[in-house]
């Protein structure tokens, strides 16, 4: 009886331990390819996990950056999301009748209007954004430059940060003037800063010692 007993135990463990196994494998399968960490991320991340779940990351990235976009654009929506005098209850009641969203989308703004943190929906569909241009592996620059450059100037330049990346990755470039520079170039990519501007080398001439 005992050692029959122990072997059903022992059954049971097993088929526990599969099974624990098999769902944090599955979890780990729907992780973001990169890990952020602080408030934001948190809503974030279990977000992401969830579409990644249910096959919808493009249509909740594309739900979020919606989202955003009416943050920005309307002031009406902007004022709703961050009005204090709002309560957690008439924010959550409303957010749930946002019918022509996803689920997941609208769980999250039911989430963040519970916790009273719908205001910070805009930083959390920001972190959301770099999640998924890092599962699609395209990386952000940035060209400053004093005028605005040409189509062809454009392509060269994105030509030439392109050949500097790892294979499979993209760059997507974001070009911006700014008179000051004088002329040349500032590049942002990712953490790195490259100052080719004539302003820099000018600002490097005042520094030399006569």
């Amino acid at each position: 009886m005992f050692s029959l007993a122990r072997s059903s135990i022992s059954a049971r463990a097993q088929t526990m331990a599969v099974r624990s196994f098999s769902t944090a494998a599955e979890t780990n399968s729907h992780r973001p390819v990169i890990q952020l960490h602080g408030r934001h991320a948190r809503y974030a991340n279990a977000t992401y996990i969830a579409a990644s779940k249910n096959g919808q990351l493009d249509k909740v990235d594309s739900e979020l950056k919606g989202l955003l976009a009416s943050a920005q654009s309307s002031k009406q929506f902007a004022s709703f999301l961050e009005n204090p005098l709002i309560s957690r209850d008439a924010k959550t009641k409303y957010v749930s009748g946002f019918d022509q969203l996803s689920p997941i989308t609208r769980n999250l703004l039911v989430t963040l209007a519970g916790n009273a943190r719908l205001a910070e929906l805009p930083k959390v569909a920001d972190t959301f954004a770099q999640l998924m241009k890092a599962k699609r592996g395209q990386i952000d620059a940035k060209i400053i430059s004093a005028e605005a450059l040409t189509p062809a100037q454009l392509k060269e330049v994105e030509a030439a940060m392109q050949s500097q990346v790892p294979k499979g990755k993209t760059v997507i470039i974001e070009a911006l003037t700014d008179p000051s520079i004088v002329g040349g170039l500032q590049v942002v990519i990712g953490d790195q800063f490259l100052d080719l501007s004539v302003k820099s080398r000018i600002e490097e001439i005042s520094r030399m010692p006569l």
